[in-house]
């Protein structure tokens, strides 16, 4: 029984995953959660407006690598596997990125594509799911893109329909618009407008109405569960497969967009380094829903807790 860590550099947060693989006799692999942690560095911030990664925000980076490599080696990894996604792809400086983390971690950082991106979260995701609910559409809202995968699930496989990645997240269309405390209707209206122009090619490429279950990923949906959940503290167990109807979607992205900064943060549920984007990131999450009830798909998201992180732990099998 291996065990494994997976990392995943987003442009928001870096998260790790430390699990024991058992390999079964039909040829399938399970994942058992060692440990789990994620931490906010927001290694994007500012890349849209300057195209570098900043000297802060690489350092961020720096520690929470540092305290990953310790905790893994306390587990007894095995192997590793770490993959980056939109900043770094989007960096002009990116070679001190990769420098940073080879030193530190022992091995070599993946930019994967926006291909691989989406069969590990897809993979990821549906893992728990029920064949018969399928086609599934996956959704990860991050912090510089937004990726949304259609595919089909077995029990074993998954297969891969349509998959785009375009670049919106929470991180990019707050700095981009929703710049006031709290963002007035003009920054609202201008979010949302861009949400809809840029997710429109995700949209092209993904026929959502093919799908019988959306299931969104990552720190922006399972938040949003949270907080239309009031919980008193943040709880993984009660978020994942928990379920948000496109009135819930209304609700909390209305409420967040108009709370200021100080509201946000008195939020138990409300990571302190979401509290500045989760308004644009529920945005991003209403327009979706929007747009794919619209087009014929699933009224209902489903929150998964599983996601990017699980299908790289799986890939180390």
């Amino acid at each position: 029984m291996p065990r494994v860590a997976a990392i995943d550099c987003g442009t928001n947060s870096i998260r790790l995953l430390v699990a024991e693989l058992t390999h079964r006799h039909d040829g399938t692999v399970d994942l058992r959660d060692l440990h789990r942690e994620m931490r906010v560095v927001r290694l994007g911030e500012g890349v849209d407006a300057t195209g570098r990664l900043a000297p802060a925000a690489l350092e961020r980076t720096r520690e929470a690598l540092a305290a990953y490599t310790v905790a893994a080696r306390r587990k007894g990894v095995e192997k590793v596997r770490m993959v980056a996604t939109s900043a770094t792809r989007d960096a002009t400086n990116r070679d001190e990125f990769f420098t940073m983390t080879r030193e530190v971690l022992g091995v070599e950082a993946e930019v994967i594509t926006g291909a691989e991106e989406a069969t590990l979260s897809f993979t990821g995701a549906v893992g728990e799911q029920d064949p018969d609910d399928g086609p599934f559409l996956v959704v990860d809202v991050g912090g510089g893109s937004t990726e949304l995968v259609l595919g089909t699930w077995d029990g074993q496989h998954a297969e891969v329909l349509a998959a785009r990645s375009v670049d919106i997240g929470c991180v990019r269309i707050t700095e981009r618009t929703l710049r006031s405390d709290p963002p007035t209707q003009d920054e609202i209206g201008a979010g949302r407008q861009f949400a809809t122009e840029v997710l429109a090619s995700a949209f092209d490429a993904v026929d959502v109405s093919k799908a019988q279950t959306w299931i969104g990923v990552a720190g922006t949906v399972t938040t949003l569960s949270a907080v239309a959940q009031g919980f008193p503290e943040y709880d993984s167990e009660r978020t994942h497969l928990s379920t948000l109807s496109r009135a819930d979607i209304d609700r909390i992205a209305g409420d967040l967009l108009a709370a200021d900064h100080a509201t946000r943060a008195a939020n138990p549920v409300i990571h302190p380094g979401r509290v500045d984007v989760i308004g644009g990131g529920a945005l991003i999450v209403q327009t979706l829903a929007g747009e794919i009830a619209r087009r014929g798909g699933p009224q209902e998201l489903v929150v998964s807790e599983h996601d990017i992180l699980d299908g790289i732990a799986l890939s180390l099998a």
